[in-house]
């Protein structure tokens, strides 16, 4: 699934159709990558706070991951950069940790907002020509669930559906926040669960609060469907390079560590294969071209340019409605 984002204004449509755009970056590639979230993208937060006990490496898991191997923001990372990310409490830009919900419910985890805090006292500053990844939501659905089994696992809400609820709109905030902040390219994913039903209401609170999406006409902003992708992996792995699936079991219980997991999807119960994570970067990057060379625009050009965004500013100052988020 992929979210349409287009701005109309007088004489000039300028349309961002997950694809990056060059008036959002003024560089051939992204210039620094800023990761928020939970443990599918824990470059070693968690481990880090812990002592070094989780994710036992014993069992196999990868660099204090939560897989045994790289995460998507890491490929990315290390397709970019060579390198990759580095926790933030080692002082890099990977924020996410393991455990962090979306809502705060009060337990020691940054959680999305603790997380934006961080960054912004963190004195690395808002890169206009950076990638900013949000990938929450998991953790959220599982406190719905009762999985973690503490009392209070959605907080003060009456429901599971009004927490939900909350949780989509504070995630959407999260993003209106980097925004504000002056952050211009941002990748958001959904609620990820595959097959579950409270992850399928969620993900309808999502599709609704994105309509409040604070987009400014330079913000390229992408969304993309880990609960989608991670249903299309299962019914038909092949399309993406993958043996069958089996989903009835995990690579720790099979003690299938050395096989690479194959033809397993969880490592765990609760995360992906190294496999999966790497068919989800490279669905990503074939959908949005996050690795694609944009050109730094030509001097001759910038007047275009500069005139068509009058022209948007103007088109949202006076018609605040032709902002669209639509899905396809």
């Amino acid at each position: 699934m992929m979210t349409r984002i287009s701005f109309c204004a007088i004489g000039v449509f300028l349309s961002i159709v997950a694809t990056p755009a060059l008036a959002q970056r003024d560089t051939p590639h992204y210039t620094s990558l800023t990761v928020f979230g939970d443990s599918l993208v824990d470059a070693g937060n968690y481990y880090i706070a812990s002592d070094g006990s989780d994710p036992d490496p014993t069992q196999g898991y990868f660099q204090n991951r939560f897989t045994n191997g790289y995460d998507y923001p890491d490929l990315l990372s290390l397709d970019l950069f060579g390198v990759p990310t580095t926790p933030s409490l080692l002082g890099g830009g990977n924020f996410a940790i393991g455990g962090a919900r979306i809502v705060d419910t009060g337990d020691a985890i940054p959680d999305l907002k603790a997380q934006l805090d961080a960054f912004q006292v963190s004195g690395r500053g808002v890169d206009p020509n950076g990638l900013y990844i949000l990938n929450f939501g998991g953790n959220d659905v599982f406190g719905a669930e009762g999985v973690f089994g503490e009392d209070g696992a959605i907080g003060n809400y009456p429901d599971t559906n009004s927490y939900l609820q909350a949780a989509a709109q504070q995630y959407v905030s999260g993003v209106n926040t980097l925004i504000g902040l002056g952050a211009r390219n941002i990748l958001m994913t959904d609620f990820p669960r595959a097959g579950d039903p409270l992850t399928a209401d969620a993900n309808g609170y999502l599709n609704t609060a994105l309509t409040n999406v604070a987009l400014r006409s330079n913000t390229d902003f992408f969304f993309y469907s880990l609960s989608s992708f991670n249903q299309r992996v299962i019914d038909d792995p092949a399309s993406f390079g993958l043996p069958p699936q089996r989903i009835d079991t995990t690579c720790i219980d099979e003690g299938a560590q050395t096989t690479g997991c194959a033809g397993i999807f969880s490592f765990d119960g609760v995360h992906p294969t190294a496999a999966v994570q790497l068919a989800g970067y490279h669905d990503m990057d074939k959908q949005f071209g996050l690795t694609a060379v944009s050109p730094v625009p030509e001097t001759a050009t910038w007047g275009m340019m500069i005139l068509g965004f009058i022209g948007i500013g103007a088109a949202m100052r006076y018609r605040r409605k032709s902002t669209k988020i639509a899905f396809g």
